[in-house]
This record gives C-alpha cells, structure tokens and sequence, in this order.
C-alpha cells in the first residue's frame, strides 16, 4: 500500500516536468537534446517566471524551447545560445543573471539583510542579559522630602 502511494505521489509530481518537452520538439541527436534540455533548465519561461522553459507548459516557453534546439542544431554554442537569448529578451530570461555591477545587490542584498538581521537578533539578546541599572541614589533634599512624606498620617492634610 505504501509502495503504491509512493508511486502515485511521484507519478502525480513529475508529470508536468515530464509533460513540458513534447516528443515532436526534441532533437534526434540525444547528445544535441542533453544539451538542449541543460540549456532549457537555464532559462526562465518569461510567462511563469520562476519556472524554467523546461518545465513550463506555457506556448511561449514551448517556442523558447523550440528556438533553443534549432540554435543548437544550427551549431551554436551554449555560449552563444545564451548571448541570442538575452540579446532578444533581455538578462531577464536567465534564471540565474551573471554576477555584475547591475546585480550585485540582488547577489549580495539577501546575504546582507540575512547578517544583519543576525546582528540585531545578538545585540538584543546582549541587551537583555545585561544587569539592569540601579536607580540613581536620592539627593538630600529628596530624601527629607521623601521622610517627610513618610511620616504623614494617611489622608493628612492637603
């Protein structure tokens, strides 16, 4: 019974990974199609956004799959795969964008706030372990008020 279950579940999540390159896309060299379907994996389907054309089933990402494989059996490079696709769509189709000057806070910003927030977390908690002051000693003049206050009969006079 387990078995089974388990058989369905992974049936029911690799489906659509499975159902994104139709057979009529893919190339008939199986070296060409790995290259096509590594290359694939690297480019975000600019319909879903966080899923890559390879397992998107949007139509545009079919047509960027498309694009991709007759690049590739043109004799185009990975490289140069790349370089057509973001010269035409922009370093947008790139799920993973190249560590730049014009990307550095979306590399280094989630790291950033992540040691900050550590930081903070630690200051407040140093915070807290520490003892807490003692009040200031009182003055003369506010220690005789304070006795004569004291001293007074409750409901004394106003």
């Amino acid at each position: 019974m387990k078995a089974r279950l388990a058989l369905l579940l992974y049936l029911l999540l690799a489906a659509p990974a499975l159902a994104a390159v139709a057979p009529d896309e893919m190339l008939p060299d199986p070296t060409q199609e790995a290259r096509a379907r590594a290359l694939s994996r690297e480019l975000r389907c600019l319909v879903c956004q966080n899923e890559s054309i390879d397992d998107s089933n949007a139509d545009l990402a079919a047509d960027l799959r498309r694009l991709v494989r007759q690049r590739i059996a043109a004799g185009d490079g990975d490289e140069q795969v790349k370089r057509y696709l973001v010269a035409r769509y922009g370093e947008f189709v790139l799920l993973e964008p190249p560590v730049e000057p014009a990307t550095y806070l979306l590399w280094l910003g989630p790291p950033a706030v992540l040691v900050l927030g550590a930081g903070l977390i630690a200051a407040h908690y140093r915070s807290r372990r520490r003892e807490p002051e003692r009040p200031a000693e009182l003055s003369p003049e506010e220690r005789a008020r304070l006795d004569r206050l004291l001293a007074e009969p409750e409901g004394g006079s106003s």
